[in-house]
């Protein structure tokens, strides 16, 4: 992936709004933005963490930093990325990647919801929030989050994610919770492409692509116009089975309800996931809408890909990074905290001198002072 020449992490976060008032500062903000990802980056959780890093590295953050009264306390933190406005930070997060990283078109974009449980908080009747993630399958990066509002759910905050994103070309894949009419013309509208699961609570939807490939299958689609295409895979003692069904023909699809407002749909798939252990079959069928045509093996791998987003992003997130566990609460604190990891991983996803996983090279950057500015810097490994 080229790397553009579009500045430093510290060009991009340093026209934030400071929520402080100026009898307050006595730090810069982008001191404490920056000592925050370093901090992260390295391996703290929480911000007690993050301010043991910066006095551990207070020699070396004056070679770069103003710090005129030295490292911030862990309150301190707390307090400003309490009050620092998510919305604003992550719009710096989306032009910092746009700016920096040749995003490869044609890719696969799925979008998901994860919830921080450790942000919940029992006491004050507090639910854990809820980001909402866009994954760069080809490029492996975040490529912009949006947090739920309260009292809200993922159908409203996906709208806004996509009009944050450069997405021209891109294949955006969503959930079931996607599938909805706005969410397919927002796509469109970004020069998309779109693959969006539909299931049993889209009603007439849902009823009429399973009874129309039921019915097909009934007379093993003879004179039904379709593709479908098959995998197999075997190792470890199973065998995993995959095959798409897709039907794009404009008069079938006519057989439909409801389809006015769907924007550019023109296939409906289904996939079905056969897996054999030990003797035993075990089965999964899924649908899918898309706006793309009806290529069944390019359908079932888009399907495979929109997983990326659990596997290289969610699972990293609880795996190396501890999201899960982090009790960082306090009003925008955890959503915030939450695109301070999505920099962190960002950085360490794109160096590629270290061969080796996330938390070995959150080790060597704590260790190796040149490896961090390199990561800091964006410098890329060949």
């Amino acid at each position: 992936m080229e790397h553009k020449p579009g500045g430093t992490i510290l060009d991009h976060f340093g026209e934030l709004q400071d929520p402080r008032v100026d009898r307050t500062k006595l730090h810069q903000l982008l001191d404490i933005v920056v000592i925050a990802i370093c901090a992260i980056i390295c391996g703290a959780d929480d911000w007690v963490e993050v301010e043991l890093f910066g006095n551990a590295k207070l020699p070396w953050l004056r070679t770069f930093l103003a710090l005129p009264h030295g490292i911030p306390s862990h309150d301190t933190f707390g307090r400003v990325f309490a009050r620092l406005n998510p919305e604003q930070f992550g719009r710096c997060f989306q032009e910092w990647v746009q700016a920096v990283y040749e995003i490869t078109g044609g890719q696969v974009v799925p979008i998901d919801g994860k919830v921080l449980r450790g942000s919940r908080d029992g006491v004050l009747g507090k639910a854990g929030i809820d980001m909402v993630s866009a994954w760069a399958t080809a490029n492996h990066l975040v490529l912009g989050q949006v947090k739920v509002a309260d009292k809200s759910n993922e159908i409203t905050a996906i709208p806004q994610l996509l009009q944050m994103l450069e997405l021209a070309g891109c294949i955006v894949t969503i959930d079931a919770i996607g599938c909805q009419r706005e969410i397919a013309a927002a796509i469109v509208e970004r020069e998309a492409d779109y693959v969006l699961a539909v299931k049993e609570n889209q009603g007439h939807l849902y009823e009429d692509i399973k009874g129309m490939f039921d019915a097909a299958e009934e007379v093993h689609f003879q004179n039904v116009p379709h593709n479908h295409f098959r995998t197999s895979d075997k190792g470890h003692g199973r065998l995993e089975i995959r095959q798409c069904w897709t039907i794009c023909e404009p008069q079938a699809l006519g057989y439909l309800r409801n389809l006015t407002g769907w924007r550019n749909l023109c296939t409906i798939v289904k996939v079905v996931d056969e897996r054999r252990v030990n003797g035993v079959a075990t089965f999964r069928t899924r649908y899918f809408i898309s706006s793309l045509g009806g290529d069944a093996r390019q359908m079932l791998k888009v399907v495979r890909r929109h997983w990326g987003i659990e596997n290289a992003l969610h699972w990293i997130l609880d795996i190396a990074f501890r999201e899960d566990d982090s009790r960082v609460r306090k009003d925008n604190g955890p959503a915030n905290f939450a695109i301070l990891r999505h920099i962190a991983l960002n950085l360490l996803r794109q160096e590629t001198s270290v061969r080796a996983g996330i938390k070995a090279k959150r080790l060597k950057a704590g260790w190796d002072e040149q490896y961090l500015l390199a990561l800091l810097l964006g410098n890329q490994g060949n």
